[in-house]
């Protein structure tokens, strides 16, 4: 296949215009609003796994962590919806850009961070000096532990990257090699197929899986601060 590998990966445009905004809100349409008495069961299923999530991920916080519980919901639905769009024939993942999610993950970690040196400054800056560190030790650990601080935020936006593009690349890449193996070997092909199917159910499940992690791990890096 002619086809750069990189493809997908590009922001598609219309009549010269990226459509990246539209394509961020279409996951929207997925989660209506109910306006009935009686909800579809489309709705209440919707409805059951955000309760379950949200009682899971927010029963460790206190009341002023438990404020953050619709934008932590609310992340966790956009992230899972954009993952699963990807894997869809002719359609974009936000998520495979590392900007887009530096931009959630940095805005997140740093209304984290202003909290608990808000409402916990103390118990904030002990986390840079351990009890009992050596006086020596002291300027390098303080260094350490400034830098380990502001990895947070990278290292949350390039593993939620770093995943969804590797399984991009390996559908892509299998999906290539099956289709040039039909008119040479059929049964390598339909082996080739057989992991291409098992790879993308794969995927799916790694699709939910990192957008609960990023959540999780915001929602941890708010336990600490509040």
């Amino acid at each position: 296949m002619n086809e750069n590998l990189f493809t997908s990966f590009m922001i598609p445009m219309f009549m010269g215009l990226p459509v990246f905004i539209i394509i961020i809100m279409f996951p929207s349409i997925l989660f209506p609003s109910p306006s009935r008495l009686i909800n579809n069961r489309i709705i209440t299923i919707q409805q059951w796994i955000v309760k379950i999530t949200s009682k899971q991920m927010m029963s460790i916080h206190n009341q002023k962590g438990q404020t953050w519980t619709l934008l932590l919901m609310s992340l966790i639905m956009f992230i899972g919806s954009t993952n699963l769009l990807g894997l869809f024939p002719h359609s974009f993942t936000p998520t495979t850009q590392l900007s887009m999610n530096l931009g959630m993950a940095i805005p997140l970690w740093a209304g984290t961070v202003i909290m608990g040196f808000r409402f916990k400054t103390k118990a904030s800056l002990a986390h840079f000096l351990p009890q009992g560190t050596p006086l020596a030790l002291i300027p390098m650990l303080v260094l350490i532990e400034t830098i380990s601080l502001f990895i947070q935020p990278m290292a949350l936006a390039v593993r939620l990257t770093a995943n969804i593009t590797a399984g991009h690349l390996l559908i892509h890449l299998i999906g290539s090699a099956t289709l040039t193996l039909i008119s040479i070997s059929p049964t390598a092909a339909t082996f080739s197929f057989i992991i291409l199917i098992l790879l993308t159910i794969l995927e799916f499940a790694v699709a939910l899986i990192q957008a609960y992690v990023f959540t999780l791990l915001v929602s941890l890096y708010l336990h600490d601060n509040t």
